[in-house]
C-alpha cells in the first residue's frame, strides 16, 4: 500500500479501471501503431464521445442518467454504481479533462478492443480508454479501462535552455496551484544550486494551516531507500553479507527457519523474495496504535509466504522491505530509529526527517486528503487509515528540502561507496528496481529514486544521474506528486546540452 499504486484495480471487460500514471513503469518494447485522428462514424464514435463528454463535465447526475443508459447490464452491475462515480470523478480530478486525439490501431491487431488516445489538460500526458462494445445495433459499452499511453508517433517538443525549462515549469506549477490539483512542496536543483521551490494549499483543511517549503509530508515508500541504504552500510563494514539468509538475523517468533533459510538479505533489498504486504486483514481490523515499534508488527507478518520460489521473479514487497529493519536492529543492537537517525538523517543534514508518531503534535507536518465526492466537505483525511508511525518500508516524514540533502549525501559518497551505489541503482530483474532504489532510463537519461504512495499521499525524489538534476516534489494529495515529477521529467529532457 506505501507503493505509487493506481487508484482502481478491476477486471478488463467487467470493471472500469482508472490507475493512475506510473512513475517508473517497468520497460516494453514499443509496441508498433497508427493514429486516426477521426472518430469512427455511427454509434461507436457517438459512445466514444459520450464517454469524453460525460467524464469531462464532472457532472454526477449525468453520469448517473449515462452508466445506467450507455453501460451493458452485466458491465453495470459488477460494480456499485457509486464507486464507478468516484473513478470517473478521481479521474476528471487527475486530469482536469480529456480532448479526444486519435483512434490508435496496433500490430497486431487487438481484437476486440478501440484504443482511443485522448490527452489531458493538467499535465499534457497522454491515456489510452481501451472500449468494448456490445452487440449492433445499440453497442452499449461493455468494458473500459483507462491507463496513460505513449505519445503519437513523430510528435517531438522543441529543445529549451535550462531558463527556458524552469520558466515553463514554474508557469505550470503556478497554474496547478490555482486549480487546487497541486496541494504540497517542489524543489528543482543541479548540483550545488537549487533552481526552483515552490509550495502552496493547505496542509490541514481543518484550521487553513498555510503549507510553507519546510512543512514535512508523509514519505510513503520512500523510507525503503534510508532501510537499504543503512543495509548498505551494514554490509561495507563487514557486518553482514548480501548473501546471508534472512534466517541468522530474524527468528522463529516472524517466520518459520523454513522460509527464513531460503530467503537472503539481497532477496529483500531487491524485491525477489516473494513475500507480500503487511497491509493485510488483519491490519485493516486493528488499531492503528498497536504499531510502533517493529516488533509490534509480527501479527501481520507470521503468517506470510513467498508466493515463488525466492530469487525468481521481481514482486514489490512491503514486508520484505520491513524486515530489513529487523535485521538492522539485529546487527546493531540498537532501535532501529534511533540508528536511521544516527546513520541516515544525522548524516546527510536532514533535520526534519523522521518516523513520527500521529497521536502527537508535530510542529508544520501535513494532514493527507483524498476527495469525496459524497462528503459536504470534498475531503477526508487519512488519520484512520495510514500508519500512526511510519517505519522501514515506508510512512514517515520529510521535506523537499531534507530529500534533497539526502540525495547530496548519496553522490558525494557519505554513506557508501560508488560501486556499492552502482549496484544499487542497477535494475535486477528487469522491473525497473535495484536494491531499495527505483531505476528508469529514459530521454532525460538514467534516474534513481523512489516514490511512495497512499490514501492522501505522494512524494518523489528522482536523482538525474547524467544531468545532475535533483527533483523532490511532496504533497498531501493521492497521487499529487509524481505526475507532475514526471512531467518535470519531460521538460529537463528537452535541456540543450551546453
Amino acid at each position: 500500500m506505501f507503493r505509487k499504486a493506481s487508484r482502481w484495480i478491476f477486471v478488463l471487460m467487467f470493471v472500469l479501471t482508472l490507475p493512475r500514471p506510473q512513475a517508473y513503469a517497468q520497460q516494453q518494447p514499443a509496441p508498433v501503431f497508427k493514429d486516426t485522428t477521426v472518430l469512427p462514424e455511427g454509434p461507436i464514435g457517438t459512445r466514444i464521445k459520450s464517454v469524453i463528454d460525460i467524464v469531462n463535465s464532472g457532472n454526477v447526475d449525468r453520469l448517473k442518467r449515462f452508466l445506467n443508459e450507455e453501460f451493458a447490464k452485466e458491465f453495470r452491475e459488477a460494480v456499485p454504481l457509486d464507486d464507478y462515480i468516484s473513478m470517473a470523478l478521481g479521474f476528471l480530478w487527475d486530469t482536469g479533462g480529456v480532448d479526444f486525439y486519435s483512434v490508435r490501431t496496433y500490430m497486431p491487431d487487438r481484437s476486440g478492443t478501440t484504443v482511443v488516445i485522448v490527452k489531458d489538460r493538467n499535465l499534457g500526458g497522454w491515456w489510452g480508454i481501451s472500449f468494448r462494445f456490445g452487440e449492433a445495433p445499440k453497442f452499449l459499452v461493455a468494458g473500459l479501462e483507462m491507463n496513460p499511453a505513449g505519445p503519437p508517433v513523430g510528435l517531438s517538443e522543441p529543445p529549451l535552455s535550462e531558463k527556458e525549462a524552469i520558466d515553463e515549469i514554474r508557469a505550470l506549477v503556478s497554474g496547478l496551484h490555482k486549480k487546487d490539483w497541486l496541494t504540497g512542496t517542489v524543489l528543482i536543483a543541479k548540483g550545488p544550486e537549487v533552481l526552483l521551490t515552490d509550495f502552496g494549499g493547505e496542509a490541514n483543511k481543518g484550521d487553513h494551516a498555510l503549507i510553507n517549503i519546510d512543512t514535512k509530508f508523509n514519505l510513503g515508500s520512500m523510507n525503503k531507500m534510508f532501510t537499504a541504504t543503512a543495509i548498505a552500510r551494514l554490509v561495507e563494514a563487514g557486518k553482514l553479507s548480501f548473501d546471508d539468509p534472512i534466517s541468522k538475523w530474524i527468528d522463529e517468533t516472524w517466520l518459520p527457519k523454513t522460509v527464513t533459510d531460503k530467503i537472503t538479505i539481497r532477496h529483500l533489498m531487491t524485491h525477489t523474495s516473494g513475500l507480500g504486504s503487511y497491509f493485510n486483514k488483519t491490519y485493516i481490523n486493528s488499531s492503528r496504535a498497536l504499531f510502533r515499534k517493529l516488533d509490534d508488527y509480527k501479527p501481520l507478518i507470521k503468517d506470510d509466504r513467498p508466493a515463488f520460489t525466492p530469487g525468481e521473479k521481481f514482486q514489490y514487497s512491503n514486508t520484505g522491505l520491513f524486515l530489513l529493519g529487523v535485521v538492522i536492529e539485529k546487527v546493531t543492537g540498537e532501535d532501529y530509529f534511533d540508528y536511521i537517525r544516527k546513520t541516515i538523517y544525522a548524516l546527510a543534514g536532514m533535520t526534519n526527517s523522521d518516523c513520527y508518531e500521529m497521536d502527537y503534535p508535530v510542529e508544520n507536518l501535513a494532514i493527507g486528503y483524498s476527495l469525496d465526492w459524497k462528503s459536504p466537505y470534498k475531503w477526508q483525511n487519512n488519520l484512520y487509515k495510514h500508519v500512526i508511525k511510519g517505519g522501514p518500508a515506508g510512512g514517515g516524514f520529510s521535506t523537499v528540502k531534507d530529500l534533497r540533502k539526502f540525495a547530496l549525501a548519496l553522490l558525494s559518497g557519505k554513506f557508501v561507496s560508488k560501486a556499492t551505489l552502482e549496484m544499487m541503482w542497477t535494475d535486477f530483474k528487469g522491473a525497473n528496481y535495484g536494491y531499495g532504489f527505483q531505476v528508469s532510463q529514459g530521454p532525460a537519461g538514467k534516474v534513481v529514486g523512489h516514490s511512495g504512495g497512499f490514501e492522501g499521499i505522494n512524494s518523489q525524489l528522482d536523482i538525474y544521474l547524467d544531468s545532475g538534476y535533483i527533483v523532490a516534489v511532496m504533497s498531501n494529495y493521492d497521487m499529487g506528486a509524481s505526475p507532475l515529477a514526471n512531467r518535470i521529467g519531460r521538460a529537463l529532457a528537452r535541456v540543450k546540452a551546453k
